[in-house]
């Protein structure tokens, strides 16, 4: 249960990584407006598609994560309870 849990983060915040960086809360972000000097690195396309990326990754160790739990539950012999 605890690595099914796990999972489900790992797909949640490669969703977010995935999409926030193209939104306008990225451009709008009051964290970025602190040090004005990274402001033209943040916005570039390279860094957009950096994040994205991380994105991606999380994205696919969520989904190997589920995959390990539904074949370990798959692969799990049945008693004669049913259980």
């Amino acid at each position: 249960m605890r690595r099914l849990l796990c999972a489900a983060y790992f797909l949640e915040v490669g969703l977010l990584l995935v999409v926030l960086p193209w939104t306008m809360f990225w451009d709008r972000n009051y964290l970025f407006d602190l040090v004005p000097v990274i402001r033209p690195w943040i916005q570039s396309s390279y860094a957009r598609g950096a994040v994205s990326g991380l994105g991606l990754l999380n994205i696919a160790l969520g989904l190997a994560d589920v995959s390990a739990v539904v074949g370990h539950w798959l692969d799990r012999p049945r008693t004669a309870g049913g259980r």
